[in-house]
């Protein structure tokens, strides 16, 4: 019998045979999943011959953590149809912060009473340690499985998945179609909550039938479920839905000028200025050049692209005159247009691109949240067109670039992704072995380069070419997927963009598809919940403002407002009739970061009292002094 190294999670190695199981030969609850050539499989799994190395991966490991909230949506559909034995089951995914299942009631609304009950019947389920089996069947029994139990979903779901033979996991009594993997057994799961419900539509779409959708979240410990949760009352706190409104930042009335679209307050619009401004500089003196683009197009232009055919659903498409028009879903067809204008050397390369460029993609009502999933978003988008052999410098040029971005808002931690093609499919991906493999080692010696650590996703890559993708983590510790730098073999080919090398021939150019902040409705909801709604002073679009202590030191009040908005500082002064107090603590609301109070004693001494937000009184100081305080510490990390 051939033996199998098993690498464990404290890195301890043991040996297994084929033919056992993982979970039998490791220590018991040593680990949740275990990852073969790339590949998740259960702890369940039989070792086999040609496994070289079988690597157990704990909560600790996204993988780990994926599975255990995978195996908990189980656990929460079982729950529900034993207590809702009509309840017709949709999908039960893991996502970032926990899972969710979707189930349609026939138009029943769950209480917080039934929640209640739910839980109990889960708490149940994980007391019986019920195994976890994967079974693989043919499709037609699949089907006769899941018409026997009135599944009308998982049938929809059977009839869309290509190969002949599905995977289906059985805990007890519950089936589900399910590709995996899962714990061992129900008694995996210590600590479970279920934090919301509300609706959503089957797939998304507002034509389909209304589903009730359960999130949940699941630990090891009761004490991370406890922290866990504390984090999501302080994500309340600062949710940017909330904020953005009360700070009159923006407003969203869907009712009115439809789902997904934004309208900026002058507040909001003044600090989305800022961050434009600052993004426009930053990338000019990053040997970037400015484009515009229009916002529509001939539909024959999205044909060429490709985007017509694959992405026609999520496209604004309309005729005038005859001819069929589209809202462009994004700005690469027309950067590659200017880059065609003219006959490119060698010598040009690399050419860079970039464009706050304002895009429209009909997105599903169900996914769209506040201004993070939104229909019309900027895009800080570029797009290099360079050398082979220029690759991997211009790769580690846009990471220069991000960190430079990113840490002048306060950003500083990463999580990077590299996504591979499948090798055991290369057939999936346009383009040769060779081709693959440059780009992919070049993406991975510049993160190499940056001192990045980086996780491998084989099979991840678009059919196009490998990214790279970034997560910023925020002050709550969650993580949030910004900057995608991906490279392109298809866009090249479908409009011959090519330049001329040094023997005269023609080359095509190696393309690159990159933006750092995503999309800047997105990030500025993301910044806004970062800090509360208490932006950098740089980017604040009040910085400074003005209290005098009564209408007698109005006139004083006035000239050190002026004093200070010809500096350039963006000041308010409120001149209201409420006490300083009031003033004081409204201003505070507000998230204005510094607040001036002005009185006699101000006045009699050319001086300003100065009061800093969460910090208090800064003492008194000149206004001088005050205007150079403020340049200093607001001025753009350019």
């Amino acid at each position: 019998m051939g033996i199998v190294r098993i690498k464990l999670p404290d890195g301890r190695v043991v040996e297994g045979r084929v033919g056992e199981r993982i979970v039998d030969v490791i220590p018991q609850g040593a680990g949740l999943v275990a990852r073969v050539k790339g590949r998740l499989v259960d702890l369940t799994s039989k070792i086999r011959e040609n496994w070289e190395v079988v690597e157990v991966l704990d909560f600790s490991s996204e993988e780990g953590k994926e599975t255990y909230w995978h195996t908990t949506a189980h656990i929460l559909a079982q729950a529900v149809k034993r207590l809702f034995p009509h309840a017709k089951l949709g999908v039960g995914p893991p996502i970032e912060n926990g899972f969710y299942y979707d189930f349609d009631l026939g138009g029943y609304t769950f209480t917080q009473d039934d929640i209640e009950k739910i839980e109990r019947e889960m708490e149940k389920i994980i007391e019986e340690d019920l195994p976890i089996e994967r079974l693989e069947m043919s499709k037609d029994e699949a089907r006769r499985l899941f018409e026997e139990r009135g599944e009308v979903y998982k049938l929809e779901l059977l009839s869309e998945i290509p190969e002949s033979v599905v995977t289906i996991y059985k805990q007890g009594e519950f089936i589900d179609l399910c590709r995996g993997p899962h714990l061992p057994s129900t008694g995996y799961v210590k600590a479970f909550k279920i934090t919301s419900v509300s609706s959503a539509y089957w797939k998304g779409d507002e034509r389909n039938p209304a589903m009730q959708r359960v999130y949940g979240v699941s630990f090891p410990s009761e004490e991370m479920l406890k922290r866990h949760l504390a984090l999501l009352e302080e994500a309340k706190r600062r949710d940017h839905r909330v904020l953005g409104p009360k700070l009159d930042l923006f407003s969203m009335p869907s009712d009115v000028i439809g789902p997904g679209l934004v309208l900026w307050h002058p507040k909001g619009a003044l600090a989305r200025k800022i961050i434009e401004d600052f993004l426009k500089e930053i990338h000019l003196k990053n040997g970037y050049q400015l484009v515009i683009t229009p916002h529509i197009a001939y539909s024959s232009l999205w044909e060429t692209s490709g985007h017509l055919n694959y992405y026609r659903d999520m496209m604004y498409v309309f005729e005038k005159d005859g001819v069929l028009h589209v809202v462009k879903p994004m700005n690469c067809p027309f950067h590659i247009l200017i880059y065609k204008s003219r006959v490119r050397s060698y010598r040009d390369l690399p050419i860079r691109y970039f464009e706050l460029g304002t895009v429209y993609r009909y997105e599903r009502s169900g996914t769209l949240h506040g201004l993070l999933r939104v229909r019309g978003f900027t895009q800080d988008d570029a797009h290099i067109f360079c050398r082979r052999d220029q690759l991997e410098n211009e790769i580690a040029g846009v990471l220069d670039l991000m960190e430079k971005i990113l840490s002048a808002f306060g950003f500083t931690e990463y999580e990077v992704e590299l996504s591979t093609r499948d090798p055991e499919h290369p057939e999936k991906y346009m383009g040769t072995d060779e081709i693959w493999e440059h780009a992919q080692e070049a993406l991975a010696r510049a993160l190499e380069r940056k001192g990045y650590e980086y996780r491998e996703m084989p099979g991840e890559a678009a059919f196009y070419g490998p990214k790279v993708d970034v997560k910023m983590v925020d002050s709550l510790g969650r993580k949030w997927q910004c900057t995608t730098i991906q490279v392109d073999f298809n866009l090249p080919e479908r409009f011959n963009v090519t330049y001329v090398d040094k023997d005269g021939s023609e080359k095509k150019v190696v393309m690159i598809h990159r933006a750092l902040l995503g999309s800047i409705e997105r990030f500025f909801g993301i910044l806004v919940e970062h800090y509360a709604g208490e932006l950098p002073l740089w980017v604040a679009p009040v910085q400074v403002r003005i209290v005098p202590v009564s209408e007698k030191y109005l006139s004083y009040a006035r000239a050190v407002y002026e004093k200070l908005a010809a500096a350039g500082i963006r000041v308010e002064l409120d001149e209201g009739p409420e006490s300083v107090s009031y003033k004081v603590r409204r201003a505070e609301v507000e998230r204005v970061p510094y607040i001036v109070v002005v009185g006699r004693r101000e006045e009699e001494s050319g001086t300003v009292s100065v009061r800093r937000r969460r910090k208090g009184s800064l003492g008194a100081m000149s206004v001088d002094e005050f205007v150079k305080l403020i340049l200093e510490e607001g001025r753009m990390p350019l």
